[in-house]
């Protein structure tokens, strides 16, 4: 629609934003009508129109096997859209038109805003399968005659409601007509179960909408008046009621054909099992976030008493080796810590690496800096928690291997993301790699850990080469899930 409104006429961006908001709202007026919608707007040099939208009721057949979006026709072939948009009323003349054999009633909708009428709603409807109308059809046609006229009287739709079309209710969800005073004319079937589910004994027609639905919710106190406001229709709202064995979604429409209020349409949908599951998922987020919590503790409780056996130790290497269990530990913490703050298993990395830099970064303070450049981005916990152990694996392996007592330097952490793929780059600008160095064959506990993870579990590749300059470079490539 943006395309053809700017391609074709001079609205400006007001005017473009109301149509949108009109044509978020249509199906309800199609649907009330049992009629196709097409949204005709005059061409910039008024000589013809551009139809710019199209819409099918779900309650009835279409009048149009088409689509009429694009198409233009000229000024005097269809003379309901001419005299709509001129005189600015709707057009109900003529005799049927017959499309393949089907005869359809058109009727013009002029569309206004701020007392211009910017296009016109041509509302075609198929007579192959007219009848004796049921109470409920007379209802959607009477509700579809208010919602015409506030659309041509520029009072509908509403611009400061905003809701959700694709799970707000519909027509065929459930319907009642609403006096002037909020008292029930008509309830669909489907309204009615509705209700009976909230605990409803009785019918609702006679009754005041807004009590009858306040006393069947639990609260009471001054949620009950604003749910009495509510639930009589008096301003475009939508909310939600439970009470006895079920929740409903009720959204409210004030009907004022005149400029006078003359009653409103509710529409409603049970949502009781959507709640139910919702719920339940919930339940389960929580669940699985205290999992990941009460691991995090536990894996915090093992480095810690590593911690405390490392002190005892009198064996110098036994120390550094409880030391890098330690460390090793913290890491998998790190990850569970993030994913029990998480509504899903996928991670900012980002954090998780800085904090990893930080935590190895400790066995030398002040000698060494850790820094990292580009973004690792969100990964699963698939791909994070073994990543955070190759991490620390490498940038204790750099501290410890490339740097000795005293001498200064830096370890630079690089990720570059693609769309399948992510490419880490770990360098440091220490001693180098000794003579025939094989990073594939190399036994220390570190790298067969790195091995173990990248290639067999992450199903990546790992190599270690000599720094451009000085120093050692790390280069992982690591397959993505997404």
């Amino acid at each position: 629609m943006n395309d053809l409104v700017r391609e074709h006429t001079d609205l400006d961006v007001s005017d473009l934003e109301w149509l949108h908001l009109l044509v978020s709202e249509w199906q309800l007026l199609s649907d009330l009508s049992f009629a196709d919608l097409v949204l005709w707007v005059p061409t910039r040099d008024g000589t013809r129109y551009v139809s710019v939208a199209q819409m099918r009721p779900n309650t009835g057949p279409t009048s149009y096997q088409d689509d009429m979006v694009g198409h233009l026709v000229p000024r005097g072939r269809r003379p309901l859209l001419d005299v709509a948009l001129d005189e600015g009323r709707i057009v109900r003349e003529g005799d049927p038109e017959w499309r393949e054999e089907v005869p359809v009633r058109v009727e013009s909708i002029p569309v206004r805003r701020d007392g211009r009428v910017l296009g016109v709603i041509a509302r075609n409807t198929n007579l192959l399968t007219v009848r004796t109308p049921s109470r409920l059809e007379l209802t959607y046609l009477q509700s579809a005659s208010d919602l015409a006229q506030m659309i041509a009287q520029g009072a509908f739709p509403f611009p400061a409601e905003q809701v959700d079309m694709d799970a707000s209710p519909r027509a065929g969800d459930g319907l009642i007509r609403l006096d002037a005073e909020g008292v029930v004319q008509y309830a669909s079937p489907n309204a009615l179960s509705a209700y009976h589910r909230l605990g409803l004994a009785a019918d609702l027609v006679g009754h005041h909408l807004g009590k009858a639905t306040a006393e069947l919710a639990p609260e009471r106190g001054p949620v009950d008046e604003a749910l009495v406001k509510l639930a009589s229709g008096w301003a475009p709202r939508e909310f939600e009621v439970e009470g006895g064995d079920g929740v409903i979604q009720l959204r409210a429409i004030p009907l004022k054909p005149k400029g006078v209020h003359t009653g409103s349409l509710v529409l409603l949908r049970d949502v009781t099992e959507l709640r139910r599951r919702e719920r339940e998922l919930m339940t389960k987020d929580a669940t699985i976030r205290e999992i990941h919590h009460r691991v995090k503790n536990n894996l915090q409780t093992v480095a810690a008493l590593l911690r405390l056996q490392a002190r005892r130790m009198d064996s110098a290497n036994a120390r550094e080796a409880l030391e890098e269990a330690v460390r090793r530990v913290g890491s998998i913490a790190i990850v569970h810590e993030t994913l029990s703050q998480t509504l899903d298993e996928q991670v900012e990395f980002d954090e998780i690496a800085d904090r990893v830099l930080s935590m190895v970064a400790e066995i030398s303070p002040g000698r060494v800096v850790a820094r990292r450049t580009g973004r690792f981005g969100i990964l699963s916990a698939e791909i994070a928690t073994p990543l955070s152990m190759v991490l620390t694996e490498l940038l204790q392996n750099a501290l410890e291997h490339g740097f000795g007592p005293g001498e200064s330097g830096s370890v630079d952490v690089a990720a570059t993301r693609a769309r399948d793929r992510i490419t880490i780059s770990v360098q440091d600008d220490g001693r180098g790699l000794p003579d025939g160095f094989d990073a594939q064959q190399a036994g220390n506990l570190g790298l067969q850990i790195v091995r173990t993870l990248v290639v067999g579990e992450l199903g990546g590749t790992f190599d270690m080469i000599p720094a451009d300059t000085r120093g050692t470079r790390v280069i992982l490539e690591l397959p993505l899930d997404n």
